[in-house]
């Protein structure tokens, strides 16, 4: 096989700061009407956002930065605006390691994070052991998949932890429910993506643009 040059090619989908704004407003106004059992109001949106993009939204304490909340699409098979609401209404009140969302928690003490995904692709190697090197911290977000089982984590996670691309590889397998060193093993499938990632800098206020390890 021919080793992987992911390190030196980015692809990102560079969304502009508008997009991303637009984004947390639609997650927000998603979250709201569905946890007050509204219609939501579509808001006017850009053609970039009407393609189809994976798509992760974080919902994090404001006062902490705590984690409240993480699910999405890790592959483009819906429109983004689409995939956005589904996944913002998912984080508030699906998933499984959190209580649902109250309103009130929502409205006063919930930031937002929107994670736009370039389609996972499987990292070709040579060697197993070398595939820490192929691995970029802060640019690369993780799948693992094997033995009926897929855990994945998004690039930010690497940074927030001060993890090294080991322990980011352990850490993959140990969301799918594997041992930490199974990546190590032929039949783990180790894919890899790129996020771009827009946030909320206050509740409900401006956006700005999420770097990492850059």
């Amino acid at each position: 096989m021919k080793t992987s040059n992911m390190k030196s090619e980015k692809r990102i989908p560079y969304l502009s700061l508008d997009d991303g704004q637009l984004l947390i407003q639609l997650a927000r106004l998603a979250i709201t009407a569905h946890l007050e059992n509204k219609t939501l109001k579509m808001p006017s949106t850009t053609q970039r956002l009407k393609e189809n993009f994976g798509v992760f939204v974080t919902l994090n304490k404001a006062d902490t930065r705590e984690l409240r909340g993480c699910i999405g699409f890790p592959y483009p098979n819906l429109p983004l605006q689409d995939a956005t609401i589904r996944a913002a209404i998912s984080a508030a009140t699906e998933d499984p390691r959190f209580e649902p969302v109250s309103i009130d928690e929502f409205q006063k003490n919930i930031v937002l994070e929107v994670t736009v995904l370039t389609p996972p692709e499987i990292l070709r190697f040579e060697n197993r052991k070398k595939i820490p090197e192929l691995i970029a911290i802060g640019r690369h977000g993780l799948i693992v998949e094997g033995y009926g089982t897929s855990g994945l984590l998004l690039p930010q996670v690497a940074v927030e932890w001060n993890w090294d691309s080991t322990d980011f590889l352990s850490n993959c397998c140990i969301k799918a429910g594997l041992p930490p060193d199974y990546w190590l093993l032929d039949r783990t499938t180790i894919k890899v993506f790129e996020g771009e990632i827009f946030e909320e800098i206050t509740l409900g206020g401006k956006t700005r643009r999420k770097l990492n390890g850059e």
